[in-house]
């Protein structure tokens, strides 16, 4: 009960928000999300030995995510500066080892927070509150069944060292769930995309979802944790309910700017 409760509120919120806010509140909400899922990054950091200056690299990562929202071609620069902040302040470590590992870490947040988080930014921003929804939409299609459809029909074992409850069957019922939701939802909400396309870019988001739900279980793994942290009574942390967004929003925003130019 208390994972349904609070599963509720958080998507009232997130919803809510998304659909009601200006775009300026949105990109701050984002900035918000982003600060706590790199903070429960760094304690799975420190959990697994690794550890790093978290304020440059946190700001480097902010400031990647809103250079994909308010000036995309300034991108490289500022990932360059990010990377020559990260590892100038490696230089003022005490310590020689662990320092590959800790400025590594530091540099991938850019990767794996900043950008992705940005990427749903410029995506709220730009091509409009209804785009990001279809992605979320997808995104909890596709967990919803993977869930259910793991626990009713699940036998074999996806990713058994990685994570021990996920199943051939779940992930296959949650793809084909997600392209579902895509392809109906997606019809009204993101018309501009050819129908091949829709179907094709609606499995491969799910694909791609499961992809980094097992990516994050993979790091949780690494530093002996169960959630990235306790925030979201039954459900874990933020990482633990964005990571198959984290995976998703690039390739769902490359897809949308290149391909049928709704971002600029």
């Amino acid at each position: 009960m208390t994972r349904v409760l609070s599963g509720g509120a958080l998507a009232v919120l997130v919803v809510g928000g998304i659909w009601f806010l200006p775009p300026v509140a949105t990109l701050v909400l984002a900035g918000a999300v982003l600060l706590l899922a790199f903070q429960e990054y760094v304690g799975l950091a420190r959990c697994a030995g690794v550890a790093f200056a978290p304020v440059p690299a946190g700001a480097a990562a902010l400031a990647a995510g809103g250079t994909v929202v308010l000036a995309p071609g300034a991108l490289g620069a500022v990932a360059m500066a990010g990377g020559l902040l990260i590892a100038v302040t490696a230089l003022a470590q005490p310590r020689r080892e662990g320092v590959l590992a800790g400025a590594g870490a530091a540099a991938f947040s850019l990767l794996y927070l900043g950008l992705p988080l940005g990427a749903l930014a410029a995506l709220a921003v730009h091509a409009g509150r209804e785009v990001v929804l279809l992605l979320i939409a997808t995104v909890v299609a596709s967990d919803t069944a993977q869930y259910y459809g793991g626990r009713l029909l699940g036998r074999r074992r996806l990713a058994p060292a990685v994570s021990p409850g996920k199943t051939v069957e779940g992930a296959v019922c949650g793809v084909v769930a997600g392209a579902a939701a895509f392809a109906w939802i997606g019809a009204y909400w993101l018309p501009a995309l050819e129908p091949p396309v829709r179907v094709l870019l609606g499995v491969a988001l799910p694909v791609v979802g499961i992809a980094g739900d097992l990516f994050e279980s993979h790091l949780k793994r690494a530093s002996g944790v169960k959630d990235s942290s306790g925030l979201i009574p039954g459900h874990g942390g933020v990482l633990d309910r964005i990571d198959a967004l984290l995976f998703a929003a690039p390739v769902y925003y490359t897809v949308l700017r290149f391909g049928v130019e709704r971002v600029p």
